[in-house]
């Protein structure tokens, strides 16, 4: 098993309903780690083009930049801007542009998101059958 990963950063706020109360409004530097993982090698020797992660992860978070989350797709739409759901959000959209490099043999196993130091949310991807 094989597996390779691409970080990417974004400034965004947010502000998170727990329970009854509502937070106030609040920024994060925002960390994100992407893996993707393979059962082998590439012809190549790869599991995949690091530039190839690394394009489509600065194109799914773009919108995010300097952003109030809420205002964003999907979190506009009732979502709430979790970093469970924001790193959900990510693997998701990143698994949907990978898809046609990555099959048959890998695949967006997991994202991770830091919203603060040492408080980190992971979304784990199953393995898509093939």
């Amino acid at each position: 098993m094989f597996e390779i990963s691409v970080r990417t950063e974004f400034c965004a706020a947010h502000a998170l309903r727990i329970g009854a109360a509502r937070e106030p409004v609040h920024g994060h530097n925002w960390r994100v780690i992407a893996v993707v993982r393979a059962d082998r090698l590439d012809a190549d020797g790869f599991v995949c083009d690091f530039h190839a992660v690394d394009e489509a992860l600065k194109e799914i978070v773009a919108p995010f930049h300097n952003a109030d989350l809420h205002a964003c797709e999907p979190f506009s739409r009732g979502i709430s801007p979790t970093a469970e759901q924001v790193a959900m959000v990510i693997a998701d959209a990143l698994a949907s542009r990978l898809g046609g490099v990555l099959s048959p043999r890998a695949w967006v196993d997991r994202v991770s998101v830091t919203e603060a130091p040492g408080c980190e949310a992971t979304h784990i991807r199953p393995r898509p059958a093939n």
